[in-house]
């Protein structure tokens, strides 16, 4: 009896690992079906949602694989097409296009669910066989005019860059600083150098690999094509316990839940595209291993340089802690790198705003998948309130609604979103390299020119003339990130009878368990393989970082390639120039003359403006009385919302100029009419007051505001009353 009983678990647990087996064996084969599916599309993509084409980018002047869709809302949501228009642009980073949109609660997901008009720039498999990546960028420029052209009065577009989709729309922005709206920047690394001493492996594999010579060497094997199943390979290097254990495991031991899940993921994952080996040397050269984009050092085809600070619309970064492709300092390095100060970041009319998220991973930032919708539902909801915000650095504060959170009625969904100013140095705090780190990796720089040269002089012509024309597509099918996804399709006639066995077990399937001794011992062994894998990883990281800095730390080296810490450090940062020192102190001139110029409107906001500084942040309930405000007054008087961003800034300014000169001549601007008066006042002490509870210093503020009007403010209308019951 004691026998049977001792075989009953085995018995189970073996039935139920040779069932799990033929159906993991099975979502291989319909993972490499989807495989062989997707190749076959000329236009394949991931997105959820059904799309129009608009603009083909083949058809410009100067031709890119590009395309821009409309996104057609589901049933059940419907769009105002007087509300800003939102631009989701995917990254071409290795994979296909559509992961902004890859599910209901994605970032154009949620732009619908807000009533936002939204389009989608995804691209083709194959490049134009002689586009660049400033083909590209001028590509996007012109999707987004086209955009703005079919949306006339609703504001420019607010425009979503994906991981390298990023950098992109900042380079776009910078050299069409009058297209774009407000820009979210999600996982996109700016700043490549920077990170942390112990984190942040995949900065170092430029030096370890001597340069991008290889990257050429791939486009010459590929016959002028760099292969995107190569980027794939180097992310899937980052994790080996995920990537050769965790991921198919998962499945493997949840395979009658996961399966679903897997090969959506799978279905993007696997579809690697192909880019020009120019495109791609470019990428390497300036970006990955050169980090030419926030020195200055960047130029277009006709000469022009590309300057971040020409960019004009308000820059949302979104980035997380648990993303190890592009971690926080890479995202938000380029602030420290091109600003000397707070004072040159706000002289140089510049609104930043970013968001660290705690724990959500790279994919996580642009998928969403309810980990940070919450981030994306409030960036847009609030994109209007950015638009507004006067120059500066700021941190988002997402908060829960408590049950006696104030003016409720005037926030919008579930979440209250703050903006606290931040200094430069809160973002210097993130981490970030020494001097001599930064001397290491422009050593790296100089080490990959010295070699790609001599590459393309020596051996890229060799390559070239004995490489057969057909092989570049031969080595693409044999890659082993296309391989095992092909070789489990129904191709292989193995695969029948897996197929035909597993249809069988679905019928008949029976689990263990979870008392089952066997399958406890085999998460035991499953933890254990991961924990292994992720302290080969770990080791594997840890050496690397140590021969980084002993081979590019050495002074020898250094003074090789001619460099030393004084030029590296003078080089970061883009140069001072007459031109723009010049707009500085004529803006400030221009600034002079309106310290008593303007009416109501201006004393109004300049009052507010005085008030939200003594309290330290600002929140979308006093934008939403703003624009209450701004609809009720009449046709006439009424100013646009551009012209209120224009004086909300001046006003800005004003203060942080001279803050007692510019409340001073506060009085100055009141209209002599007292009714009139004391219903500006009203306005300021509803908005004031909109967040509730104020600071003393905030308290003092207001009341120092109330004595230069000289009134007091107009009684509450019935509609007020109504409204703050409500």
């Amino acid at each position: 009896m004691s026998g049977q009983q001792s075989l009953g678990p085995a018995h189970e647990y073996f039935r139920d690992a040779w069932q799990r087996s033929i159906l993991f064996l099975d979502v291989l084969r319909q993972r490499g079906n989807i495989y062989r599916e997707q190749q076959e599309k000329s236009a394949p993509n991931v997105l959820e949602f059904a799309a129009e084409l608009v603009l083909d980018g083949r058809t410009l002047p100067r031709p890119v694989n590009y395309l821009l869709v409309s996104i057609v809302p589901p049933e059940g949501v419907t769009v105002d097409n007087c509300k800003r228009p939102f631009v989701v642009v995917d990254p071409r980073a290795g994979h296909g296009p559509g992961i902004g949109g890859m599910k209901r609660d994605s970032e154009i997901g949620v732009a619908l669910g807000n009533g936002h008009p939204c389009y989608f720039i995804g691209f083709l498999p194959e490049p134009i066989s002689d586009q660049t990546i400033e083909d590209v960028w001028n590509a996007e420029a012109a999707f987004v005019q086209e955009v703005a052209r079919r949306h006339p009065g609703a504001g420019r577009p607010a425009v979503i860059g994906n991981c390298q989709a990023g950098w992109q729309t900042m380079i776009m922005a910078a050299t069409h600083p009058d297209v774009p709206g407000p820009l979210l920047i999600a996982g996109a690394p700016l700043s490549y150098w920077a990170g942390v001493r112990g984190k942040n492996p995949m900065r170092y594999t430029g030096g370890m690999l001597g340069g991008t010579w290889l990257t050429s060497l791939s486009g010459d094997l590929g016959g002028g094509k760099f292969d995107g199943a190569n980027l794939v390979a180097n992310f899937e290097s980052l994790n080996p316990a995920n990537t050769y254990f965790e991921k198919p495991y998962n499945v493997y031991s949840k395979v009658d839940t996961e399966a679903e899940r897997f090969l959506d993921f799978e279905t993007w994952w696997g579809s690697p595209v192909l880019m020009n080996a120019g495109e791609m040397q470019w990428i390497a050269d300036n970006l990955f291993v050169g980090n030419k984009l926030t020195s200055g050092d960047l130029r277009t085809s006709d000469g022009t340089q590309i300057d971040l600070r020409n960019i004009q619309s308000p820059i949302v970064v979104f980035c997380s802690w648990g993303d190890d492709i592009t971690p926080p300092q890479q995202a938000l390095g380029w602030v420290t790198d091109i600003y000397r100060d707070d004072e040159d970041l706000i002289a140089s009319g510049q609104t930043i705003i970013y968001s660290v998220h705690g724990s959500v991973g790279h994919l996580g930032i642009f998928v969403s998948g309810k980990i940070a919708t919450r981030e994306h539902g409030e960036f847009t909801s609030s994109m209007d309130m950015i638009d507004m915000m006067p120059p500066g650095l700021y941190e988002v504060v997402i908060e829960d609604i408590a049950d006696d959170t104030a003016n409720r009625a005037l926030i919008s969904g579930d979440y209250l979103f703050r903006l606290v100013p931040r200094k430069l140095d809160d973002v210097r705090a993130l981490g970030g390299n020494s001097a001599e780190d930064d001397l290491k990796f422009a050593t790296v720089d100089r080490i990959s020119t010295i070699n790609r040269r001599l590459y393309e002089s020596y051996l890229g012509p060799f390559v070239r003339s004995v490489t057969p024309p057909a092989f570049g597509e031969w080595a693409r099918k044999m890659h082993p990130n296309r391989v095992r996804f092909s070789i489990f399709s129904d191709e292989n006639p193995a695969m029948g009878f897996v197929a035909a066995s597993a249809e069988r077990i679905r019928g008949q399937r029976e689990a263990a368990g979870e008392q089952n001794m066997l399958s406890a011992s085999e998460k035991t062994m499953a933890a254990s393989i991961s924990a292994t894998l992720t302290a080969f990883g770990a080791a594997r990281d840890a050496l690397t970082e140590q021969l980084f800095h002993l081979t590019y730390g050495s002074p020898l080296l250094q003074a090789l390639v001619g460099l030393d810490s004084r030029e590296v450090e003078a080089g970061r940062r883009p140069e001072r120039e007459a031109l723009r020192e010049q707009a500085k102190a004529k803006r400030r001139e221009e600034l002079e003359t309106k310290y008593e110029a303007g009416g109501a409107v201006e004393a109004a906001l300049r009052s507010i403006a005085y008030i939200r500084m003594g309290d330290g942040s600002v929140d979308e309930r006093g934008y939403a009385m703003i624009k209450q405000l701004h609809d009720a007054q009449p046709a006439g008087r009424q100013r646009t919302l551009a012209e209120l961003k224009s004086i909300v800034r001046d006003q800005y300014l004003l203060l942080r100029l001279d803050e007692e000169r510019a409340v001073s001549a506060i009085p100055k601007l009141l209209p002599r009419d007292a009714e009139e008066r004391a219903r500006t006042l009203r306005a300021v002490e509803r908005i004031a007051l909109a967040p509730g509870q104020q600071s003393p210093e905030g308290k003092r503020r207001l009341a120092r505001i109330e004595k230069l009007f000289g009134t007091k403010a107009a009684p509450a209308t019935r509609k007020e009353e109504t409204d703050a019951r409500a």
